[in-house]
């Protein structure tokens, strides 16, 4: 069963992301001409402004490096308490996400964590949102 969630950005930059998502791969963009990594995406290189970026497929793998606990309902889909966690992944990104199969209680600095990605739909349809569970 799909797990209903708030509205994802789409557009340009966006829908490929998603696209990848649905295929079990997570990838971000990698600027060909200073091979800075990009999150999120966007046209053009946020660290040396070049337009040609490429789509690379990534390790999944990442380490928390921060978290919180939502207890305020910010969005009718989600109940509360619902939690958060911060990735820096192996590529260097930070990536917000969710945990899965554990929750912020159990946490520790530094936990290593890998993607995996949850069935979910929203006002657009369905989609496959990267979340992390322990490694």
């Amino acid at each position: 069963m799909r797990e209903r969630r708030p509205n994802r950005v789409t557009g340009p930059g966006h829908d490929e992301f998603w696209t990848y998502c649905k295929a079990g791969e997570l990838r971000l963009q990698r600027c060909d001409q200073c091979r800075h990594l990009s999150w999120p995406p966007g046209d053009v290189c946020e660290s040396c402004n070049g337009t040609s970026l490429t789509w690379e497929l990534l390790s999944g793998r990442g380490r928390v490096v921060s978290w919180c606990t939502f207890e305020r309902k910010y969005y009718p889909e989600l109940e509360v308490p619902w939690d958060t966690i911060l990735v820096e992944l192996d590529e260097g990104p930070l990536f917000i996400s969710n945990p899965r199969g554990f929750t912020n209680e159990s946490i520790e600095q530094d936990t290593p964590v890998v993607v995996e990605f949850l069935e979910c739909e929203d006002d657009e349809g369905d989609f496959a949102l990267p979340v992390f569970h322990k490694e």
